[in-house]
């Protein structure tokens, strides 16, 4: 199976740099969802050079101040699934940059910990 994030070119490229480029998610969770994508194949993270990771971050922050002009919202999630057990479908590093809106959901709090759902609200446990 063929990696769809190793293609010469990625389609849709919102934004660039020598390492990485940032697309809209095709599978959105929210308006502006996007990924950041590291132009080198690589599973995980920790594959990444200290330039890579510079240059991922460095995109991120691009990325940020594009969606908050284009959709201002209330927030952000970042996330990166690093390997199968960590839910990663897609074997190429990719950050989600996932924007965050006011009554997007019930109760956000607790945000990425929701990934374990009975441990999510550590609040009630106190």
């Amino acid at each position: 199976m063929s990696c769809p994030f190793c293609a010469a070119e990625i389609p849709g490229a919102v934004l660039a740099n020598d390492h990485a480029v940032a697309v809209y998610d095709g599978f959105p969770v929210t308006p502006g969802h996007s990924l950041i994508i590291p132009r080198r194949h690589m599973a995980s993270f920790f594959e990444a050079s200290r330039e890579e990771r510079s240059a991922l971050l460095d995109l991120l922050e691009e990325m940020r101040a594009l969606l908050q002009r284009e959709h201002n919202p209330d927030g952000f999630n970042i996330g990166i699934n690093d390997g199968a057990a960590a839910g990663q479908t897609v074997m190429h590093l990719h950050i989600h940059l996932i924007p965050r809106y006011a009554g997007d959901t019930g109760d956000p709090r607790g945000g990425v910990r929701w990934i374990m759902p009975e441990k999510a609200p550590y609040w009630k446990r106190r």
